[in-house]
C-alpha cells in the first residue's frame, strides 16, 4: 500500500485485502487462539484504530477468512467427489467413498478446520447483530452447496442430507482440537506414552465419525 489514508472504495478494498491476507498469513503460522488484534495490526503496517475501521474486531476478520476458505473447498470438493465417487456403485460402496473424500480433504486443511472449532465458541462472540447476520446468511448458502454435492452422490439421504453436511463440519472442528495438541500437552505425551491415547489424526477418527454418522442416517435395506 502506498497510500497514507484510503480515500476511494477501491483504497479501501485494498486496506480490507491487506488486512485479510495478513491475518490468513498469521493462520497458517499459528492456531485462532493465537491471533490477536495487536499482532495483526502490526503486520498489516496499521494502528488498530485503523484495522477497526475495517473489521469491528479480530472475530469479524475471522469470520470472513472462514467464509473464504468455506467456499474456497467446497469448490475443490466438487471436484474431488465427481473425480472419486461413481454415481451407479451400490449405497454402501458410495457412502464409504463420501467419507473418505470428506476425511482427506477437510484433514488437508487443518486452518479451515481450526476455524470450524473456533466457530461456535469464540467466533460469533465479539461482533455485532449486523456481522454475524450476515455470515450466517452465507453460511446457509454454504449449507445450501454443500447438502447439494452430499444429495448428488448419496440421494438416499433424503431429508438428512443437510444434518450431515452440518455435522461434517461440526466434527471437524471439534477433531481437529484433538489432532494438533499445544507444545506441553506434546511434551506430555512424549513423556508418557500411554496419554497419547487421546491424541487423534484427524483423517482417521474423521473418516470414522464420518461413517458411523452415514452408516446412522442412511436407510437399511
Amino acid at each position: 500500500m502506498t497510500f497514507q489514508r484510503a480515500r476511494t472504495e477501491e483504497q479501501r478494498e485494498v486496506r480490507r485485502r491487506a488486512i485479510l491476507d495478513a491475518a490468513s498469513a498469521m493462520l497458517d503460522e499459528m492456531p485462532v487462539a493465537a491471533v490477536t488484534l495487536n499482532e495483526l495490526s502490526r503486520r498489516v503496517g496499521l494502528a488498530k484504530p485503523n484495522v477497526l475501521r475495517y473489521f469491528e474486531s479480530r472475530e469479524a476478520v475471522l469470520l470472513e477468512l472462514l467464509d473464504h476458505f468455506l467456499r474456497e473447498w467446497l469448490t475443490d470438493l466438487a471436484d474431488d467427489l465427481a473425480a472419486g465417487v461413481h454415481e451407479d456403485l451400490p449405497m454402501a460402496e458410495r457412502a464409504a467413498a463420501v467419507a473418505e473424500i470428506l476425511s482427506r480433504s477437510l484433514s488437508g486443511r487443518p486452518v479451515l478446520c481450526d476455524l470450524f472449532g473456533a466457530q461456535g465458541s469464540v467466533l460469533e462472540h465479539n461482533v455485532s447483530v449486523e456481522v454475524v447476520a450476515r455470515y450466517k446468511h452465507a453460511s446457509l448458502d454454504r449449507l445450501t452447496t454443500m447438502t447439494a454435492l452430499i444429495e448428488r452422490y448419496l440421494p438416499e439421504l433424503g431429508e438428512n442430507a443437510t444434518l450431515f453436511a452440518l455435522q461434517t463440519m461440526v466434527m471437524a472442528g471439534a477433531l481437529s482440537a484433538y489432532s494438533t495438541p499445544p507444545p506441553s500437552l506434546r511434551a506430555a505425551y512424549e513423556a508418557e506414552p500411554a496419554l497419547a491415547r487421546f491424541h487423534l489424526e484427524l483423517a482417521d477418527s474423521l473418516k470414522l465419525a464420518l461413517t458411523a454418522t452415514l452408516m446412522g442416517v442412511l436407510p437399511r435395506g
